[in-house]
């Protein structure tokens, strides 16, 4: 089943005029306006997808640019991901800067081939003589009410891959920062959106407007600093943190959160220099818990000097190591809440 939704406001143009007129700006504002940038930047970039054009995005992230840029820069592409990401491919081995949009990362694994024998593996492959300037976009992580073949985080996924940059962006300055830097790199790279965040309002500072604003790949983000505690998280899970955070100071615990916003490279130094203050630390993601971000980032821990600060054992919070229900009830209880971080942050406190 393919899902849409109509949740937007502002038109391309609009978007980008609103970012000056107000502090606030969505997520999917913040997306559209940073395409909406580099498109009129760079007369190479382009975007593909199902419904990117006429329809104005599955999720209005590409609302307007059709009708700013034409259909030859924002084009729709029939229901064939393996299809429309090997054109995407070839293009940008041919000198473009194509933006790749999935409807879905679900079904992002129709393309895997193109994503990973092609894109990701053709610089090492020629020796460096191919380069391969590609955005693969879209949302990740579980939606609502949608089903275990729509609701699936794969940024462990794509992070194992030689080749390939990956970053998930939580509000709005990740979202502007980044995706306008992954556009202008000359990798490709896997760029994590959240369908639960494409309508959540942040704030939006006089840099971020910037039409120039780069978020750097590899770097994380302090989103509040404390002392007892690390909880670290990606996307969502950043939001899971940050309420944990207040639900642990009203009991006076001082925890700090980490925005990873990077996958790969991941920010290591940060990571490190976080722990050794606080000496404890959790990690939030929605992958499931086998391999995931926070089993790649209590490695880094154990294979550093880092390990020698630790009070407790380093604990994660995942969604349940099964697929995704549909049922509502069964679906909450799957995926990693707010109290799930409170309680394992008080067990390895304890």
């Amino acid at each position: 089943m393919r899902r849409f939704a109509s949740r937007a406001t502002f038109t391309a143009s609009a978007a980008v005029a609103a970012r000056f007129a107000t502090t606030n700006m969505t997520v999917r504002d913040a997306l559209n306006s940073a395409l909406d940038e580099e498109l009129a930047r760079d007369a190479t970039v382009f975007v593909l997808g199902e419904e990117v054009g006429q329809y104005q995005g599955a999720y209005k992230v590409t609302k307007g640019l059709v009708d700013k840029y034409g259909k030859d820069r924002i084009i729709d592409t029939p229901i064939t991901e393996h299809g429309f990401a090997g054109m995407a491919v070839g293009s940008a081995l041919g000198g473009m800067r194509p933006v790749c949009e999935f409807m879905t990362f679900n079904f992002a694994m129709q393309a895997i081939d193109q994503i990973i024998n092609s894109a990701a593996k053709g610089h090492y492959m020629s020796g460096g003589q191919l380069t391969c300037p590609i955005v693969f976009r879209g949302p990740n992580g579980a939606s609502a009410g949608v089903g275990a073949q729509h609701s699936q985080c794969y940024g462990s996924w794509y992070a194992s891959v030689p080749g390939l940059k990956v970053v998930a962006p939580y509000n709005s300055e990740d979202a502007r920062g980044m995706l306008k830097a992954s556009i202008r790199d000359g990798n490709p790279v896997v760029f994590l959106e959240h369908e639960l965040l494409y309508g959540e309002s942040f704030p939006v500072s006089d840099e971020a407007a910037n039409k120039d604003f780069l978020i750097p790949f590899g770097k994380a983000k302090i989103e509040r600093e404390g002392k007892d505690i690390t909880l670290i998280g990606f996307s969502k899970g950043v939001e899971l943190c940050l309420k944990a955070a207040e639900k642990l100071a009203a009991e006076g615990v001082s925890a700090e959160v980490i925005n990873l916003r990077s996958l790969r490279p991941l920010d290591r130094e940060t990571i490190f220099k976080s722990i050794k203050k606080t000496h404890r630390a959790v990690t939030v993601d929605e992958s499931f818990p086998f391999c995931n971000i926070g089993a790649e980032i209590c490695a880094c821990v154990m294979e550093s000097d880092t390990f020698d600060y630790l009070d407790a054992p380093i604990e994660r919070v995942s969604c349940a190591d099964c697929p995704t229900p549909y049922s509502k009830e069964i679906e909450v209880a799957s995926q990693p809440q707010v109290t799930d971080v409170v309680a394992v942050a008080k067990r390895v406190l304890s």
